[in-house]
């Protein structure tokens, strides 16, 4: 079942609208036509009660501003870029300058996230298309270009998030969605320091100062990033390590395992033993953001719940950061006539 009401409006005064789409359980997921964002995910525990597990806002323009960027749909492309600049077929693409130097999520204000989307009910597929256009050369990345992501919710508890994009020039696409994860509700006002996760990450990639890869896939066995056996967030975030002295906890790349271009595995998991919930991560992509949250400043999100650092856990399923650069990553490019196609589900089990 899907239903609509008006969220709020640009100011331009266009209406923003939300879209709320339920399962015969119970679940709930709401998306907002600016930015396509992820607002409120409602789940059950294991004692039937339900809770709202993803940090957000109440109101549409709080959405304006977002600095964690709370459930937002990146792009067109989601993370770093060095330098702010790549280079595609002999052309020097130029991003804005917004993260030290370098480029991060497309732009602050004018990325996908800042954007107002067309929105189509699919009441068969229990499922919502938003939909934008780019100009050809906006924020840096070349081609008239068309972008589709579909939120869809299964009766048995899976939410999948679709993207589609085509070009009339090539290009190069990455989107992910940029929820924050707190399984004890975003109302609990803790951190995620206690929950245990899982990742078929038998490598990960290192950054420099600034959070960017230096290109080496290094093996995880033996650091506080092998999640290849489950633990909880807290055994090792707090390591004397100096990648993680770098972000102030996890915020890295993980390269993930078995990736074959189309095909959707797991790839992680999430457990809150406390709470009474847990999650499972699919996706076709290669890589995975793991980001705790460290940056976060303390603010009051929904009903005025006082959202601390550390209190949400990203999953941002993507190419890696700085792929555009990197002769080791795969490259997101996208051609005239090819479509860019990616699936990534949050289930609940």
């Amino acid at each position: 079942m899907i239903s609509e009401k008006v969220f709020g409006r640009t100011l331009d005064k266009e209406p923003i609208m939300l879209y709320t789409i339920s399962n015969a359980n119970g679940m709930k997921a709401s998306v907002s036509s600016f930015g396509a964002i992820l607002t409120e995910l409602i789940v059950a525990n294991d004692k039937g009660e339900f809770a709202d597990v993803v940090l957000g806002y109440d109101r549409a323009k709080d959405y304006f501003i977002n600095g964690s960027c709370f459930g937002a749909s990146i792009g067109p492309v989601a993370n770093r870029t060095a330098a702010a600049t790549f280079e595609l077929e002999g052309t020097i693409c130029n991003l804005p300058i917004n993260d030290n130097g370098n480029n991060l999520h497309s732009d602050v204000q004018k990325g996908l996230h800042k954007t107002l989307w067309k929105a189509e009910k699919k009441e068969s597929e229990n499922a919502v298309t938003f939909s934008v256009d780019c100009k050809d050369g906006y924020l840096g990345f070349p081609g008239n270009r068309h972008f589709e992501i579909t939120y869809a919710l299964s009766d048995d508890n899976a939410l999948s998030i679709s993207y589609l994009g085509t070009t009339d020039k090539t290009t190069v696409m990455n989107l992910t969605n940029h929820s924050y994860f707190n399984l004890k509700g975003e109302g609990s006002e803790t951190t995620v320091e206690d929950v245990y996760v899982w990742l078929n990450a038998s490598h990960y990639t290192p950054v420099v100062p600034g959070a960017i890869p230096t290109g080496e896939i290094a093996p995880v066995v033996g650091t506080p990033f092998d999640f290849t056996k489950e633990k909880a967030i807290s055994q090792d975030i707090n390591a004397e390590h100096p990648q993680l002295a770098l972000v102030k906890g996890y915020d890295h790349n993980f390269a993930l395992d078995d990736y074959e271009k189309g095909k959707v595995r797991k790839v992680a998991t999430l457990r809150d033993p406390k709470a009474g919930r847990s999650m499972e991560v699919y996706t076709d992509l290669p890589g995975i953001q793991l980001y705790t949250g460290n940056n976060m400043v303390p603010e009051l999100g929904k009903n005025d719940a006082l959202y601390p650092r550390r209190g949400g856990i990203c999953f941002e399923t993507q190419y890696f950061p700085n792929c555009l650069n990197d002769e080791n990553f795969i490259k997101p490019v996208v051609k005239p006539g090819e479509t860019y196609e990616t699936t990534t589900i949050y289930k609940f089990v």
